[in-house]
């Protein structure tokens, strides 16, 4: 398959050189039309930030602002290591919404959380065996190794394994799972960093992850599954472990008058 072939945007000259002082807001206007048009759809891959100023004929600095600006419209996200896609549209008021939901009811939140992921990434991961394509497998193994650099590193490990999740969800190739997992990755990296400080709970994801890893990379659907079923599981009584201590907490703090 050609460049072209792969690179949505190459198909047509769509964009103009900018000249205005407000570079970034041409930017956005651009690619907002260029994804109501139809010549961006959800799940493809906007090209390199470097690409994007030589095509627009700005700074990478201009690109970046739009590209935020793309984000925070819901239109675009950008993943650690993948690049930045188009998404349908809706993730952002989908992340709205199920953040609030949350947050009102923050006791069980978690632990709904961890149900709803039960329901969906066992199936997603024994999708993922049958379709992934060796770059994807390259980024959940090196999320891997990062996860087992950052045993100690909160963030450093809920970045990766993040990344190695969302991998998963990409490789299927339907923009719809892709969107849903996105809709909650800010509730997720608050249930991994939770997570995180449950005595031996990183030591345990890892033990999961290269289960579903290895699965993975023997294109074994039904071994998928269940080692994410696994993993997921094992998710869920540590949230249920994270909400006892919260409540415990709570209730040894003594209302002021």
């Amino acid at each position: 398959m050609s460049n072209d072939a792969a690179d949505p945007l190459a198909a047509k000259p769509m964009y103009r050189a900018v000249k205005t002082s407000r570079l970034y807001e041409q930017i956005v206007q651009q690619v907002e039309d260029s994804i109501l048009k139809g010549q961006l759809k959800p799940g493809d891959q906007l090209p390199a930030e470097r690409d994007l100023a030589q095509r627009f004929g700005v700074s990478r600095t201009a690109v970046r602002e739009a590209v935020k600006t793309l984000r925070e419209k819901g239109l675009v996200e950008a993943y650690s290591g993948r690049g930045t896609f188009v998404t349908n549209g809706t993730s952002q008021a989908t992340r709205q919404s199920l953040d609030l939901m949350i947050r009102v009811n923050q006791q069980e939140g978690s632990a709904n959380l961890a149900e709803l992921r039960l329901v969906l990434e066992p199936d997603i991961a024994a999708l993922a065996a049958g379709r992934i394509e060796e770059q994807l497998l390259t980024t959940m193994r090196e999320a891997v190794s990062e996860m087992d650099r950052n045993l100690r590193d909160p963030d450093g490990y809920v970045e990766a394994d993040l990344d190695f999740h969302l991998a998963l969800a990409e490789a299927v190739g339907n923009p719809l799972i892709l969107s849903l997992l996105d809709s909650i990755v800010g509730l997720l990296r608050e249930q991994r960093s939770r997570i995180f400080n449950v005595e031996g709970g990183p030591q345990r994801g890892q033990y999961h992850h290269k289960r579903i890893l290895a699965a993975i990379e023997q294109r074994d659907s039904d071994a998928a599954r269940e080692a994410m079923r696994a993993h997921l599981q094992q998710v869920l009584q540590d949230s249920s472990s994270t909400t006892k201590n919260s409540s415990r907490t709570r209730s040894r703090v003594k209302p002021t008058s």
